[in-house]
């Protein structure tokens, strides 16, 4: 008769966001959360202590970009980087490439050409003023 305890299907999402590795420490997890920049299924949360489980959806900013996760597997370390990738399941669509031309190596000079002439260097300097 002794039923499953809430705390072993549930985690704090501060300790789980460092186990999965999003974050380099619970501190900093913590404070994201706090900050109110973590959804969990689409609802704000402040609190570090708030509760997630298996099938939950996170979603977070993470290097200059936002995280759309989805919760496979509760941690019970924090482990290295495979065992970390096998408790989410990345639910954002890929980046686009970008398509765009980069300008092409105007300034460059060629290979043991030597040292540029001092006519050279206005043009270069010339060229990445125009650029910036």
């Amino acid at each position: 008769m002794a039923a499953e305890t809430p705390h072993a299907q549930t985690q704090r999402l501060d300790r789980w966001l460092w186990f999965a590795r999003f974050f380099k420490s619970r501190t900093l997890a913590a404070s994201i959360v706090s900050a109110g920049k973590v959804r969990v299924n689409t609802e704000r949360v402040g609190k570090p202590s708030h509760s997630v489980k298996t099938g939950d959806v996170l979603t977070f900013p993470a290097a200059k970009q936002v995280r759309v996760i989805k919760i496979v597997d509760l941690g019970t370390r924090r482990g290295p980087a495979p065992e970390a990738q096998a408790l989410y399941e990345d639910q954002a669509p890929p980046e686009p490439r970008k398509t765009a031309e980069r300008p092409q190596k105007v300034a460059e000079r060629e290979a043991g050409a030597g040292r540029p002439t001092k006519r050279e260097r206005r043009q270069t300097t010339a060229l990445k003023k125009g650029f910036d």
